[in-house]
């Protein structure tokens, strides 16, 4: 009997974020198709369509040369903000704090230090050439926090990790600001990775990432049915019969994985991986699981739009989309902040 109450309380919980989710996934869809038509050279949605369909022989030839560059930066924008939206979650989650981000693990110092490397030593002059790098730093970064925090040992896993990022991402912060400050070169092409911009990603640099990015993906898919039981804590999700430590590794490494790649191939990220699950929060019905997924859709949405808007805000040339989110970001994440419920979960901490 109580199998089938918890097995109705599903459905009906099922039921009740049905609506929730086919909504954000139509502003995501809204959103990808405001960045296909819109820029500083508007194209006519018949011409997107043709493009779309494989028929670009139907566009003017200036136009067949914008959507050959609108198309892979917007998918590229939906799937990194995708990805910063679902590492945002799933680091609030297994971290218990409510201000936590993907940062926290040093994978945007990482991939900085990689790039600044990748400029530097091997002269690489375009984000194509130096995605790879920066992926391997914030990967190396992440693994090194995650294991640096295993030795520290804290009476709170949460509080050994937290000092871990903090001193990996103040050592790799100093070693790439070093590198720039003695190399005019790397710092003028640096400085426009940092601010994170989707400008003059093409296709390639998708590719390097997407296999990263499933991963990332798959590896939440993995973790997302321990959140719950987490939540509760590591002694009440151990007589649930979790086992804590494989089910926080394979989330901590999703946290990696997602934001190394995303990072990497469009630069350092800020608000989106914090204010997504606060916004998903507010609006889901479903526990952490929906939390997530519903993280990843308003993240994309989000990082499209804002794109978008970095585009249109100008006359002539662009914001990037990292400035964007910072200007926009900020009034957003106060109003999120002014919240009852997350006041009380950060007094709690």
């Amino acid at each position: 009997m109580a199998a089938g109450l918890h097995d109705r309380a599903v459905d009906r919980r099922a039921r009740r974020s049905l609506p929730v989710f086919a909504l954000c996934a139509l502003v995501l869809l809204l959103a990808a198709a405001a960045s296909l038509f819109y820029g500083s050279q508007p194209v006519p949605a018949a011409e997107v369509l043709a493009y779309l369909r494989g028929a670009p022989g139907n566009l003017a030839e200036a136009n067949a040369s914008v959507m050959a560059l609108r198309v892979p930066r917007t998918v590229l924008g939906a799937v990194c903000g995708i990805a910063l939206g679902v590492a945002g979650a799933l680091c609030q989650a297994h971290t218990r704090n409510p201000l936590a981000d993907p940062g926290l693990l040093g994978v945007s110092s990482g991939a900085a230090t990689g790039v600044v490397l990748a400029i530097s030593v091997f002269h690489l002059v375009s984000p194509a050439q130096y995605t790879v790098f920066g992926l391997l730093g914030g990967l190396l970064a992440g693994a090194v926090v995650l294991g640096l925090a295993a030795r520290i040992r804290l009476a709170n896993a949460a509080t050994s990790l937290i000092l871990a990022g903090t001193i990996i991402t103040g050592v790799l912060n100093a070693v790439s600001s070093t590198v720039v400050l003695l190399d005019k070169v790397t710092m003028d092409r640096f400085r426009y990775w940092t601010v994170g911009s989707l400008s003059g990603r093409d296709a390639s640099v998708l590719w390097d990432v997407a296999p990263w990015l499933l991963l990332g993906l798959l590896l939440t898919v993995l973790n997302a049915s321990s959140l719950d039981a987490l939540a509760l804590g590591d002694d009440v999700a151990s007589s649930l019969g979790r086992n804590v430590i494989r089910d926080r590794l394979i989330g901590l490494l999703a946290v990696v994985v997602l934001a190394s790649a995303a990072t990497a191939s469009m630069g350092a990220i800020a608000f989106l991986g914090l204010a997504a699950p606060h916004l998903a929060k507010r609006i889901a019905p479903s526990g952490l699981p929906g939390v997530v997924a519903l993280s990843g859709i308003l993240g994309g949405a989000i990082m499209l739009l804002a794109d978008t808007a970095g585009r249109l805000v100008l006359p002539t040339g662009e914001l990037s989309v990292g400035i964007m989110l910072a200007i926009l970001g900020a009034p957003l994440f106060i109003a999120i902040a002014r919240s009852p419920r997350l006041r009380s979960a950060v007094d709690s901490l």
